[in-house]
């Protein structure tokens, strides 16, 4: 597998948190992506290890999922950082809108925090002594940007492809077109010069031709029958809140999926209003059969 520039190092990080990439240049030192929220002053620790005494400078953002941003606050406060976050995402943060930003729809959490700038497509970046085009990648989220080296060869996906997919494609459970966004986007990196990609989640692999195969397989399954998306989606964000709390009774996430809009958009999908309590217990027993969850007298803990 190729190497990473010595002036970039990648924090592989396991659920709920996404992947870190930090960046050490004569410009200054930045750090892309910053985790979930819980798993915070571990992401301060990793920083501080790395970097000693050298101050952190930079935070970049490539979308603003709380898996992604949820480090951003302690990080902001230790090191008076400036931040750039998705330009579309701007007034959202200013208002501090969890509506707008989906940490209500999904159920999650996030400290509130600010920014210093935007990035959008067409933008260029100076990140570890090297430039870096930002590039647009709607489908899992409107807002959501990659990060491409061309010097390099470098890759960061962030949730637009991972070795074995990509993320949720929320933007389809309310309506709102999605799967045409992330097959766009694929054929973006089709053309793009990659000899190594860093996904949001798992570790950085090189054989693009077949994550891009695995990707479009992928889309097309979902694309075939929408139902599919948001059963994926509903077990997603069940499991992912497990994890943070580690267990909730069934009538706790049978009424997280009443309050919190991204899930109430599956289960809409999937059945009428009368049949939501036998989807949930169909849709957390095939999470038990897979080994993802435990469930024990009314209460679901995650495997």
């Amino acid at each position: 597998m190729k190497t990473l520039p010595q002036s970039m190092t990648v924090f592989e990080r396991g659920w709920l948190s996404s992947n870190n990439v930090l960046f050490e240049g004569a410009e200054g030192t930045a750090f892309v992506d910053t985790g979930y929220v819980s798993h915070a002053p571990q992401t301060l620790a990793l920083v501080r290890q790395k970097l000693g005494a050298r101050r952190l400078d930079l935070i970049v953002n490539t979308h603003l999922h709380s898996d992604h941003c949820g480090g951003n606050a302690l990080l902001q406060q230790t090191y008076a950082c400036d931040t750039l976050i998705p330009a579309g995402e701007a007034q959202a943060v200013r208002d501090w809108n969890e509506r707008a930003l989906t940490f209500d729809a999904t159920g999650q959490c996030c400290d509130r925090f600010g920014f210093t700038g935007t990035i959008e497509h067409g933008a260029t970046l100076t990140l570890g002594g090297l430039p870096w085009s930002v590039l647009g990648a709607p489908g899992h989220d409107p807002h959501s940007l990659m990060l491409y080296c061309a010097d390099a060869r470098v890759l960061i996906s962030a949730d637009a492809l991972w070795e074995n997919g990509f993320g949720v494609i929320f933007p389809e459970l309310e309506g709102e077109s999605g799967f045409a966004e992330e097959r766009a986007v694929l054929e973006v990196i089709a053309r793009l010069d990659v000899d190594l990609v860093i996904p949001g989640h798992g570790a950085p692999f090189s054989d693009v031709a077949r994550a891009l195969d695995v990707a479009s397989s992928r889309l097309e399954y979902l694309q075939a029958d929408p139902a599919r998306n948001a059963k994926n989606a509903l077990k997603v964000l069940i499991v992912f809140k497990l994890m943070e709390v580690r267990a909730m009774s069934f009538d706790a996430i049978f009424a997280m999926t009443a309050t919190a809009r991204a899930m109430r958009a599956a289960a809409s999908v999937l059945a009428p209003p009368r049949e939501r309590r036998a989807l949930l217990e169909k849709i957390v027993g095939e999470l038990e059969k897979a080994g993802a969850v435990k469930v024990n007298a009314g209460v679901v803990s995650a495997a």
